[in-house]
């Protein structure tokens, strides 16, 4: 008992560190026109980085060879690559890739990727690149996840709206209590009860944190949370629309595997209005 009350009592705070992107590299199959045009939109959308940002651009055939994108991108070594989805193919007109340019770049470079919808699928409205006021960080492990939390301050707009989102999967917390229900010296009722509960309270701990970390280093936004127990495709989707988010943050990468992190591809490919940064 007494170990159960110490790791409870175990909170790790944010630990908050200001990400700086100095370099920034867009991509495009335009010509150099619409990209320098693309260019000076992204200024607009990312002003939240400062005005110290050195731009550069990559259009045309010139990035249509994925080997020669990826070398271009490595000789750069830019904090953050801009393009859109479904580069180099007429594969926007289906929700259903993000395109072979994409899926290898989120993959094999180090620095984010910010992607925006196609321009020829004319998708604007709340989303057409006026700003970040409204920025979505989601994790379906918040509790810990500094770099997450960290790279969402730094693209949030002065007083706007950080949201820090955490969706325990439902679907996973009743295959755990069918099988406690088998075991007949476990009380079914209060282990369901319990462990939803401590289930939720790491993340709502953590997601406290952040917020009062965030206000001693003297930045100015809200912070807002939404941390349940659901079903995390259609909730994340849910929550990204009903909030009017102007970019989602989320992790793309996978320590086991080389193809995008689990539940991070089917929201890229699924939000096609919703800018998207991919870590």
């Amino acid at each position: 008992q007494f170990e159960s009350v110490f790791r409870s009592a175990d909170k790790r705070p944010l630990r908050y560190e200001p990400r700086a992107v100095r370099r920034v590299l867009v991509v495009t199959d335009v010509d150099e026109a619409a990209t320098e045009a693309f260019t000076a939109r992204l200024e607009r959308f990312l002003s939240a980085l400062g005005p110290d940002v050195q731009w550069s651009q990559a259009g045309g055939d010139r990035t249509r060879p994925v080997a020669e994108l990826i070398a271009l991108v490595e000789d750069q070594a830019p904090d953050l690559v801009c393009t859109w989805r479904n580069l180099h193919s007429e594969a926007w007109r289906w929700p259903y890739s993000l395109g072979v340019h994409l899926d290898v770049l989120t993959q094999h470079c180090a620095a984010p990727v910010l992607v925006l919808p196609h321009p020829a699928a004319g998708r604007g409205g709340a989303h057409d690149l006026t700003g970040t006021r409204v920025v979505m960080a989601m994790s379906s492990h918040m509790t810990g996840d500094d770099s997450l939390v960290n790279a969402a301050v730094a693209f949030t707009q002065v007083d706007g709206t950080l949201w820090l989102t955490h969706v325990e999967d439902e679907q996973a917390f009743e295959h755990v209590m069918a099988a406690i229900g088998k075991i007949d010296s476990i009380d079914t009722d209060e282990a369901r009860e319990r462990l939803a509960a401590q289930l939720l309270k790491e993340p709502r701990d953590y997601v406290a944190s952040c917020a009062d970390v965030l206000k001693e280093a003297g930045i100015t936004l809200t912070v807002e949370s939404v941390v349940a127990l659901g079903h995390h495709l259609p909730e994340y989707e849910r929550l990204v629309r009903e909030h009017s988010v102007d970019l989602l943050v989320m992790h793309t990468k996978d320590e086991d595997q080389l193809a995008m992190h689990g539940l991070a591809y089917p929201l890229a490919v699924g939000l096609v209005d919703t800018p998207l940064l991919l870590l």
